[in-house]
């Protein structure tokens, strides 16, 4: 996976992060996925954890709408990635190119997944 975003939206009323991908696919990540799936080594728990896909078990977790899963800013990583910055002040999970296109959460890439994994 090479594709680069073309253009983000952050949508604080619906609670949606869009993706646009450099090969027209969409990707539309609800604040919650995206938290839980936060890459750092904290959430991940701890570095022997870190892998550049992100669990299965990312699209299962519930965690409600509270300042931990509400977006307060998102800052550009050089051109590779993106550092989401939570309004409970979390913001150390660096998203890249590749670990964010593959937790999109849409069919197409989740059956993609699957059949990769």
């Amino acid at each position: 996976m090479n594709e680069k975003p073309t253009g983000i939206n952050v949508h604080k009323k619906t609670k949606e992060f869009n993706v646009t991908w450099s090969d027209g696919h969409e990707s539309i990540y609800p604040f919650e996925l995206l938290r839980a799936a936060c890459p750092c080594a904290s959430c991940r728990g701890g570095h022997e954890n870190m892998k550049s896909e992100p669990d299965a078990d990312v699209y299962e977790k519930k965690l409600g709408d509270n300042p931990s899963t509400r977006i307060a800013n998102v800052v550009a990583v050089g051109s590779y990635a993106l550092t989401i910055v939570w309004e409970d002040g979390h913001d150390y999970g660096i998203f890249n190119w590749h670990y964010l296109r593959a937790l999109c959460p849409c069919e197409e890439d989740r059956k993609k997944d699957s059949k990769q994994g």
